[in-house]
């Protein structure tokens, strides 16, 4: 972690905290993820899902993981920086898009999702604040925490995604589900953005 200098707490959730970061080298801004929980091995590291899914995924609107550090049993993921969420921009908006910007949200979201499917993972936490944004024009999707591969057997666990975003499917506690809940998720989010 000496090769970056943090800056300033971005976000904390469940999992982790995010930070502000800057490459001591380059200067370029980066998103540092500090897991909470201790990782007493490099395998352990490597085996989580989203360490798995964001090294097999380069796309211009999915999020990119620059670096894996495990430094004294911690772990930390190093992102490329975005200024915020879609969540963010939505609630700092005075007023409501215009057609074409929401129609280019959208775009940018389905070309990442279909990117995601085509690879064989599945998302299962599609939500504005895990889409992360430079303004409206650049939109990337982010936090593969729940991803799953789209070969991996069922039962899956009911808990995924927020409840607003959960598919029919989900919602009745179905166990068998697949890549379709991200679609309905993502239709959740462009009736949000009208």
């Amino acid at each position: 972690m000496n090769r970056y200098t943090t800056m300033k707490q971005l976000g904390d959730g469940t999992y982790g905290s995010v930070l502000m970061g800057k490459s001591n080298e380059s200067g370029e801004l980066v998103a540092i993820k500090r897991m909470k929980r201790k990782f007493y091995s490099w395998d352990e590291c490597m085996n989580l899902r989203e360490v798995k899914s964001l090294k097999k995924l380069n796309h211009a609107n999915v999020i990119k993981l620059k670096e894996v550090i495990r430094e004294n049993d911690h772990l930390y993921f190093v992102f490329e920086y975005m200024k915020e969420n879609l969540y963010q921009l939505m609630k700092d908006r005075n007023k409501l898009f215009p057609e074409s910007v929401i129609r280019n949200i959208m775009y940018q979201i389905l070309q990442g999702l279909a990117f995601i499917h085509k690879h064989g993972f599945f998302h299962r936490d599609m939500k504005p604040e895990n889409l992360l944004c430079m303004g409206p024009e650049l939109v990337k999707i982010a936090d593969f925490g729940l991803a799953r591969e789209l070969r991996s057997q069922p039962p899956y666990t009911d808990y995924v995604s927020t409840r607003w975003y959960r598919a029919p499917e989900v919602l009745l506690r179905s166990s068998v589900y697949s890549s379709p809940i991200d679609v309905w998720a993502v239709g959740s989010i462009m009736a949000e953005l009208y």
